[in-house]
């Protein structure tokens, strides 16, 4: 099956499902504030074994306590597709209850 872009509504419609996430532009985005560097970096790792589980990376910045995400599917010209949001539904999985930045 095709991997096609979603429309502005059925984003704003998963976007409902995933509080914290947003949509800047043409990418999912979301931060985490963490207690420690420690934890930020772990979370990190956590994550990137996700996204080769899933074949599809977003990109991630590492703050001192802050963890960043964004993402698009290149293969659809860099739009949101149902993809992103598998990947956005396994990293809320990955860090419950932390506070969006």
């Amino acid at each position: 099956m095709a991997v096609e872009p979603l429309s502005q509504k059925e984003i704003e419609d998963r976007l409902a499902e995933l509080p914290g996430w947003s949509l800047d532009g043409d990418r999912l985005t979301r931060s985490y504030r963490l207690a420690s560097h420690f934890a930020a970096t772990a979370l990190v790792i956590h994550i990137a074994q996700v996204q080769d589980e899933l074949d599809h990376h977003s990109d991630l910045t590492l703050g001192y306590n802050t963890v960043q995400l964004s993402v698009n599917t290149h293969s659809v010209g860099g739009a949101v597709t149902e993809l992103d949001f598998q990947l956005a539904h396994r990293v809320e999985e990955l860090a419950p209850g932390h506070g969006a930045r």
